[in-house]
């Protein structure tokens, strides 16, 4: 698998998983990929999260979820905003461009 890049996991939850994950998640997918990371993304309610967590490889949220789950969790409105959105796209990427 030499060369192959994987793509990374990244759990995007909110309240109800409808519109503000939507934006998140895209804005996420899109930032990403202007950086070649290559990102899928999943939205959830934060409900889901402790379920869904064990494959995901960054939880993205703007509501509180568990912190204990074995992944990172990033939780922040800055995609909804603007405020502070290049340090948390910076963090994004520091956690997703990790070698394995």
């Amino acid at each position: 698998m030499c060369g192959v890049e994987k793509v990374k996991m990244v759990l995007v939850a909110c309240g109800t998983a409808i519109a503000t994950s939507t934006v998140v998640a895209r804005a996420i997918e899109e930032e990403m990929a202007a950086r070649g990371v290559k990102v899928k993304t999943r939205q959830c309610k934060a409900a889901e999260v402790p379920s869904l967590a064990p494959n995901a490889d960054l939880i993205v949220t703007t509501t509180p979820v568990p912190l204990d789950l074995g992944v990172p969790v990033i939780k922040t409105l800055a995609f909804l905003t603007g405020v502070g959105k290049e340090q948390v796209v910076q963090q994004i990427f520091d956690i997703l461009s990790k070698k394995e």
